[in-house]
């Protein structure tokens, strides 16, 4: 930052920003660098989500992994090719599909998810119990649009 100038605020800012986003692309990368061979994070986002959740809009689906509309659509194509998902129309509203796992998708889900929990719980072992509280408030304030 010593070609910008500018407040003691603004470099504070801009400083954390940077080290909030080096660790989360640090922790995101050793995370899903596990996932079986062909499985992409934004379909490991849905079928997690698919698995704690359960079915659900596909709408409801995007906005729950931070996907577009365009994008959920392929991802949820190739999931469907893959026989991990389907698609059923929506009783309300035929215009909208609900998303399901198949039995091929809970299995291969139950049977990596943990394996993904132990790496989430060894990198945040390096915070203490408090600190994971404090850091998760501090994200949820962060996270408030208002």
């Amino acid at each position: 930052m010593r070609h910008y100038k500018n407040s003691p605020e603004h470099l504070l800012a801009l400083n954390t920003f940077i080290k909030l986003v080096r660790c989360t692309n640090s922790v995101t990368a050793d995370i899903h660098k596990n996932l079986p061979s062909g499985l992409t994070v934004s379909q490991f986002g849905i079928l997690e989500a698919l698995f704690h959740l359960g079915p659900m809009p596909q709408k409801e689906l995007a906005q729950k992994i931070l996907k577009s509309a365009g994008n959920i659509t392929t991802v949820i194509n190739n999931l469907e090719k893959a026989s991990l998902v389907s698609r059923t129309t929506n009783d309300q509203d035929r215009r909208f599909y609900n998303i399901s796992l198949t039995p091929k998708g809970k299995r291969l889900i139950q049977d990596i998810f943990p394996a993904h929990a132990d790496v989430i719980l060894e990198r945040l072992s390096k915070l203490t119990e408090d600190e994971q509280e404090i850091l998760g408030k501090l994200l949820g304030k962060l996270s408030s649009h208002k």
